[in-house]
């Protein structure tokens, strides 16, 4: 991965520099986690770079800002907008990682956050590999973590809310500390959930399964996506359902979803062997039909793409 710096930052509005884009202490998402942010990749291609899917995940930021009386000062187009520039900004040419935040800003201490301001920011990023170099041509091994997801009568899981993280954080230490690359979650009800910040799908028998929006997972933008390109590229209807622990035991493919971890294969869960202990033919087909969807190969989903430059 590139270092991750760039030079300007979008905040309030503003271009500013890199090193000079501070917040206050008393910022009340600093101490309460009162944020919440996306994540979005710029492909390199044809002299330019091309945003994945961005109104989508705006969709999804302005939603998790909504549940949490978030008012964005800024209209859908104008956000759009401020993605877009601070990629120009920092003339970005290569792969790149867009993180946009809204956060309730400096204010009176407490948990009633109404009195705060909400502030945004937004930075881009040179962006490779999320897990690892080869990590997508040799896969993953993961852990299932002790750690239960975030129930929906603890906090709404599917917000892309900042303090939701400290879950996935204790989980993905959990899963290295034991020699895993990721940990997965189950939920509430003991029914897979999701990696700590990726949806997972598994294969049997040809099939292909997910776990539902219910199993306290986030409505993942690579997880929508991936249920399209199964059903128009693969000819393959993805059953939504829940899952055991034993029926990721037993699958003959395993992969995790995201933006940053793209589609990522997994190779062995706990102490099992996932398949042949290789990332498996289906895993691999629907790998390619994404990266040619966002690399620009496929002219059907050309929509899914916005150019910066």
């Amino acid at each position: 991965m590139s270092e991750e710096k760039a030079e300007y930052i979008w905040m309030d509005g503003k271009i500013v520099k890199w090193d000079d884009a501070n917040i206050h202490v008393k910022t009340h998402a600093l101490h309460y986690g009162t944020g919440v942010f996306e994540g979005l990749r710029g492909y390199a291609f044809n002299r330019n770079v091309h945003i994945f899917r961005l109104k989508a995940h705006l969709d999804r930021l302005y939603y998790s800002a909504k549940l949490y009386r978030m008012n964005i000062p800024y209209t859908h187009e104008e956000f759009s907008e401020a993605v877009i520039s601070i990629v120009k900004a920092n003339n970005i040419r290569e792969n790149c990682y867009i993180r946009p935040i809204v956060y309730r800003g400096y204010g009176p201490l407490g948990l009633n956050p109404l009195k705060s301001p909400v502030n945004a920011a937004i930075y881009a990023i040179p962006f490779k590999e999320y897990l690892g170099e080869g990590v997508l041509e040799n896969g993953i091994t993961c852990l299932i973590s002790s750690w239960e997801r975030i129930s929906p009568r603890a906090l709404p899981p599917e917000a892309k809310a900042c303090g939701n993280y400290l879950n996935s954080v204790l989980a993905r230490l959990e899963a290295v500390e034991k020699g895993y690359t990721e940990a997965i979650m189950l939920d509430h009800r003991g029914f897979i959930s999701e990696g700590t910040g990726e949806n997972i799908f598994i294969i049997r028998k040809g099939e292909v399964y997910t776990p539902p929006l219910y199993a306290s997972i986030l409505e993942g933008v690579t997880r929508d996506s991936l249920l399209q390109l199964f059903k128009t590229e693969l000819k393959i209807d993805v059953k939504v359902t829940d899952l055991t622990r034993s029926e990721l035991y037993r699958a003959d493919e395993v992969f995790i979803c995201g933006t940053a971890g793209e589609v990522t294969p997994v190779v062995k869960i706990d102490s099992t062997v996932i398949g042949d202990g290789k990332p498996g033919e289906i895993t691999r087909k629907i790998q390619k039909v994404y990266l040619d969807a966002v690399n620009g190969r496929n002219a059907k989903y050309i929509h899914w793409l916005t150019p910066v430059y």
